[in-house]
């Protein structure tokens, strides 16, 4: 949900999007600079849920994944260009850093999207915007994934718990605040970076 205001007070717009539809999309982003008076930072965060290798779950990676952080990002960017301290934030997976065999599709696409991160960076910094994106490791939170495996299947979700080396699965929070580091001037001297916010998931 974009959001512009200052410390005494936001402007919120909320809307139904099909990230699947690049109408949608377009006319989505429309709508928020409209309503918000423009827009400073854009945060592309939607994936289609892939949990397999079927043409399915391909379609779905790359349509929202992929193509969703495309388009909104050339919707936003004339709007952008206008904006103070412009930046766009991209979220990938730490699943991107190397084989994903039972997540084949969700984890091309999130490679991907930091591949096209670093091509946005270099496109987009003569028009003074800067680009980065953050690659989350494992969450857990009610009703997520992670807090159902604790039920369902205790055996991989102490294995998990126990590869991180702060012994917890990171929260929403924990991103939330790497993408607002990221989104605001304290960053003014970052552009097409990943930052790989796991806890030190990948240290073991």
């Amino acid at each position: 949900m974009p959001e512009r205001g200052s410390l005494h007070g936001v402007i919120a717009h909320a809307a139904l999007c099909d990230l699947a539809e690049h109408a949608s999309i377009m006319a989505y982003v429309e709508d928020a600079a409209a309503r918000l008076g423009g827009i400073d930072i854009l945060v592309n965060n939607a994936t289609g849920k892939a949990s397999s290798d079927t043409e399915q779950d391909w379609a779905a990676s790359l349509s929202v994944d992929v193509l969703a952080t495309v388009r909104a990002s050339s919707a936003a960017q004339r709007y952008l260009e206008q904006g103070t301290n412009a930046a766009i934030v991209n979220i990938s997976s730490r699943t991107a850093f190397g084989p994903a065999p039972t997540t084949p599709a969700y984890g091309a696409a999130k490679a991907a999207i930091m591949h096209f991160t670093r091509s946005q960076a270099a496109a987009l910094a003569g028009k003074g915007i800067r680009v980065n994106c953050v690659a989350p490791g494992s969450l857990e939170f009610p009703g997520g994934w992670w807090d159902k495996c604790r039920v369902q299947n205790p055996a991989l979700y102490d294995r998990t718990q126990a590869s991180f080396p702060f012994g917890r699965f990171g929260t929403p929070g924990d991103i939330a605040n790497v993408v607002l580091f990221l989104a605001s001037p304290l960053s003014g001297w970052i552009t097409g970076q990943t930052l790989l916010a796991d806890g030190g998931q990948t240290l073991q």
